[in-house]
C-alpha cells in the first residue's frame, strides 16, 4: 500500500512539474478575476479570457474591463521576485536570488491585444484603451514605465483612478456585446496560438540580428544613454524600440 501511495505522489509531482507554468498562469488569471468581481457592476463590465482573430493572427487577452472611463486591457503575469526592465525593452528579467529569467515585454504583448480590440471595435474611434500589466503580490516591480505595471493588490485602485467619461451607457453595452460576439474562445487552439507566438518571436529576433527594428523595419543605430550603449530605432521618437548593447 505504501509503495502504491509513493508512486501516486511521485506521479502527481511529475504532473505538477510538467504543467507548472500553465498552472501558475491559471492561478494568476483566477486571482485577477476574483479581484475584478468586486468592481461595481453598473459602472464596469468584465470579460475574462477573450480570444480575437484577425486573419491568421490570434490575440488571447486575459481580461477586458469595459467602463464609461475607458477599456481596460489587462495582462496577468503570476511571477515573483524582482521584475526588472524598461518600457521600451524587448525583454524584461525575473530575478530570484542568483537566477535570472528573461521574458517578453508584456507591454508589447498587451499592445498587440489592444490592436486586436481596436480592429474589433473599429466603429468606436474615440475609445480610450488603458493597458494594465498585473504581477502577483510576491513580485517586486522595478520597471521604468509610464504604463500601469502593478501588483494585483493595486488593481482596483488603478482602474478607479481613471474618471473621465468617454463612453455612454448605451455604447458601453454595445461594446460589451460586440466583444462577446467576437470572442472565439470556444474554438481556440492553444497549441496553435503558442506555435504562432514562437514563430513571431523568431522572426523578430531574426530582424534584430539583421540590424533591423522588429517594430517598424527601420535600421537600428547605436546610441548612448545613462546606463551605457544600446541599440535604438533610427525612427526615434516615433518608434521607441531599444535593445541592450
Amino acid at each position: 500500500m505504501e509503495v502504491i501511495l509513493l508512486i501516486v505522489v511521485l506521479f502527481l509531482i511529475l504532473i505538477f512539474c510538467f504543467y507548472k507554468t500553465k498552472i501558475k498562469g491559471i492561478v494568476g488569471e483566477k486571482t485577477v478575476s476574483s479581484v475584478l468581481y468586486f468592481l461595481n457592476k453598473s459602472d464596469y463590465k468584465v470579460i475574462n479570457n477573450v480570444v480575437l482573430r484577425r486573419g491568421e493572427v490570434t490575440a488571447q487577452i486575459d481580461h477586458v474591463v469595459i467602463s464609461s472611463f475607458g477599456i481596460f486591457v489587462i495582462e496577468t503575469k503570476n511571477y515573483k521576485g524582482w521584475i526588472v526592465g524598461h518600457e521600451d525593452s524587448e525583454y524584461w528579467t525575473q530575478v530570484i536570488y542568483k537566477y535570472r529569467t528573461k521574458f517578453y515585454n508584456p507591454i508589447f504583448q498587451n499592445a498587440g491585444h489592444i490592436r486586436a480590440l481596436k480592429s474589433c471595435l473599429n466603429e468606436y474611434s474615440d475609445l480610450e484603451y488603458v493597458s494594465v500589466i498585473v504581477f502577483s503580490a510576491k513580485a517586486e516591480i522595478k520597471i521604468d514605465t509610464s504604463v500601469d505595471v502593478i501588483n494585483v493588490y493595486r488593481l482596483l485602485r488603478t482602474i478607479k483612478k481613471y474618471s473621465t467619461i468617454n463612453l455612454s451607457k448605451d455604447d458601453k453595452n454595445s461594446v460589451f456585446e460586440r466583444i462577446n460576439a467576437s470572442n472565439t474562445i470556444d474554438s481556440f487552439n492553444k497549441r496553435e496560438h503558442i506555435n504562432y507566438i514562437k514563430r513571431r518571436i523568431r522572426n523578430r529576433e531574426k530582424k534584430i540580428k539583421e540590424n533591423k527594428c522588429p517594430q517598424c523595419g527601420n535600421n537600428l543605430v547605436e546610441r548612448r544613454g545613462q546606463f551605457g550603449s544600446f541599440f535604438g530605432c533610427k525612427s526615434y521618437p516615433i518608434c521607441k524600440f531599444t535593445k541592450k548593447y
